[in-house]
């Protein structure tokens, strides 16, 4: 190809470049004054794709519009020599208005303290170097006091939704629904935009449902992540993608391995990885592409990692402080957010307006005066009778830009009935009717009444309201009933009759507010099966797939005399099927109940055996229940013992075994 034909081929690539540049301002701001001013070092880092190289491309052009002359290296090719490199740039030795720009620095970051050290200082005064990588400076250039005044560091974003939406005008995209669809892909990542620009223009099928196909999902993956060193490694990201932050507790949680340390100091310090307080996380456009590589590629994986985190956010909901829960429960819808919901409810918003704060009593006018505009005057007379006797109930909500109190919650915890406490707030009186008339608590159980009001109702309830009453639900030890209270007329109560169990017949009045009580039992719908059904929100069929059976709720006359008969037809399956302990906590979740409530009644009779001053009421239960003898009396002969003897030894040890059973009952615990 001739000279006049490469400069013609040049232009037009140039031409080209410069036609889908956009946004930078404040980079190419600070790279003009550096023109200007001279002896300066300028440090761009970003993640793959994030448009450095395009930036050097538009720095050179600019450079050369200033009649500087101009080096352009790429690290991939130069290798980490530092002859290779002088060779490469001795044009800034001889030139005091030189400018070099080094792309793909990350690949020659072994040179960054030969570079610092003994090349930069050989330069001369007026020259103007631009390092370009994935990785951030070594701190010890912005320790050394020598480069205060020399070195600026650029930190390369995402383009801003202005600049994105102009790139993908800029490839061809009109306005319009697939442009949001590559916008809610992409966000502002440049290589995702252009990439799954190219890809959908072409496609006349492309609309407002696109998504990247599997070939831009894997030429991303090549170019944002690259190789990882082993398996251990890539299974460490997709629990970044999943995860709404990773901590090396998470990942020793949910890995099968025993170098959790390692792994977590590894991903730390990939480029397009961030930390922040609670833990990392990854660019949002890795994350999405980890996410929708995984699923396609081994689905199975990808659900049983969901459930493994899914699993450890449960127990950190049930340990972690206060102050934690509001974290660990969006951890937990976000496992789901990206699932299309049903109309009118999503459990998951990134952003959000207000900041939770534990309540204070010098906060009890305010906090009345919010429910009284909010709502009634019998309302806030309510909350005040409570704010002096169950202050911790309360949590306040602020809004973030200017403190206003944006609204309260309150979760009671009620232990028994009081005539005073039924007086002084009628949603409170209501519960206890119906929790006594339905199933009443047993001993050490409690209920719980929940209430949100909000200074503005058009805005809706904040996503911290809503992740404060289901930690209380999760949270709440020995809970048999929750009621949440919610004004008639609000929109709510059409979410809450998607995923509470049932609501109250009967309306409430608090003056001349009227309420719809929601209840819910959790000694029949147990937490963990609640709250799949509340994530499940793809398609009611999703929803329908979790609704598992709700279990029995049995008073202890009730459950003893089912223990009774449980042993009596132990070898008998069509009797232990009708049973309803097979309905019952003992053996919630088991895929066959009633082999795993014949396994419990003798596992207890095996429990008892291993104390010694019961071994006579075992040897009882034993031959009775686990020999096969034919009836009682020949169990008494076979025991060598006078059939009254034997007869007050089973029913003593039949009584041990019902109160063994009961506690693991009532308290959720079994050795099976």
């Amino acid at each position: 190809m001739n000279d006049q034909g490469s400069d013609l081929l040049g232009q037009r690539l140039l031409a080209a470049g410069n036609g889908t540049f956009v946004g930078r301002q404040e980079e190419l701001a600070a790279f003009g004054a550096a023109l200007r001013s001279g002896g300066r070092v300028l440090f761009v880092h970003g993640p793959g794709g994030v448009g450095k190289s395009a930036l050097l491309r538009r720095l050179a052009q600019e450079a050369l519009a200033a009649e500087r002359s101009v080096t352009l290296l790429d690290g991939r090719t130069l290798g980490p020599s530092p002859a290779a490199f002088e060779s490469a740039a001795e044009a800034v030795f001889a030139d005091e208005r030189a400018v070099l720009l080094v792309d793909s620095f990350e690949d020659i970051q072994s040179l960054e303290g030969w570079l610092r050290e003994r090349f930069l200082p050989r330069i001369p005064v007026g020259a103007l170097v631009v390092l370009a990588g994935r990785v951030p400076p070594d701190l010890t250039w912005q320790a050394d006091p020598t480069w205060a005044g020399t070195l600026m560091v650029l930190p390369l974003r995402d383009l801003s939704p202005t600049d994105a939406a102009a790139l993908l005008e800029a490839r061809g995209v009109a306005v319009g629904g697939l442009r949001e669809s590559l916008l809610a892909f992409a966000g502002g990542h440049p290589l995702a935009l252009s990439l799954g620009a190219a890809v959908a223009i072409k496609d006349e099928r492309a609309s407002s449902r696109w998504k990247p196909t599997q070939n831009v999902v894997a030429t991303l993956l090549d170019q944002l992540v690259g190789e990882v060193p082993s398996p251990a490694h890539r299974h460490a990201l997709e629990v970044c993608a999943q995860a709404y932050v990773t901590t090396e507790d998470l990942l020793r949680a949910v890995l099968p391995y025993d170098d959790a340390a390692t792994l977590f100091s590894w991903l730390r310090r990939l480029p397009f990885m961030e930390s922040g307080t609670p833990g990392l996380h990854p660019h949002d456009v890795v994350r999405e592409i980890l996410r929708a590589d995984l699923s396609w590629r081994d689905p199975q994986r990808y659900a049983e990692l969901q459930q493994r985190i899914g699993g450890h956010l449960m127990a950190q909901v049930r340990t972690v402080a206060d102050t934690d829960v509001l974290r660990v429960v969006g951890s937990l819808f976000y496992l789901r957010h990206h699932r299309r919901s049903l109309p009118g409810r999503d459990f998951w918003h990134q952003e959000d307006d207000v900041y939770e704060e534990a309540f204070r009593p010098g906060e009890t006018g305010n906090t009345v005066a919010l429910v009284a505009e909010a709502d009634s005057g019998e309302s806030a007379a309510a909350v005040a009778f409570w704010a002096t006797r169950q202050p911790e109930a309360f949590h306040l909500y602020r809004h973030t830009a200017t403190g206003e109190l944006a609204g309260v919650c309150v979760w009671l915890r009620l232990d028994r009935p009081s005539d005073e406490e039924a007086k002084a707030d009628p949603v409170v009186a209501a519960a206890w009717t119906h929790a006594r008339a339905v199933a009443p608590l047993r001993p050490g159980e409690h209920l719980g009444v929940g209430r949100i009001w909000v200074r503005d109702a058009s805005r809706g309830l904040s996503s911290a309201m809503e992740w404060r009453g289901v930690g209380h639900s999760l949270r709440s030890e020995r809970m048999a009933w929750s009621f949440m209270a919610v004004p008639a007329d609000d929109p709510r109560v059409g979410y809450y009759r998607r995923y509470s169990p049932y609501e109250l017949d009967e309306h409430t009045w608090l003056g001349d507010s009227e309420y719809t009580l929601f209840a819910h039992d959790w000694r029949a719908l147990p937490a963990q099966v609640w709250l799949e059904r509340l994530m499940s929100a793809d398609t009611p069929a999703a929803a329908s797939s979790v609704r598992e059976p709700e279990l029995a709720v049995l008073s202890r006359a009730e459950f003893t005399d089912a223990v009774r008969k449980a042993l009596r037809h132990l070898s008998r399956t069509s009797e232990l099927a009708a049973n309803p302990l097979v309905r019952g906590r003992l053996v919630a979740g088991h895929p066959d109940p009633v082999q795993a409530l014949r396994e419990r009644l003798e596992e207890a009779i095996h429990r008892l055996g291993r104390d010694p001053r019961a071994s006579k009421l075992h040897r009882a239960l034993d031959t009775t229940y686990l020999r096969g003898v034919p009836n009682q009396e020949a169990a008494a002969e076979r025991l060598g013992l006078p059939f009254t003897t034997y007869r007050r030894h089973l029913t003593t040890g039949v009584e041990r075994i019902c109160e063994d059973l009961w506690q693991r009952e009532l308290y959720g615990t079994s050795d099976g």
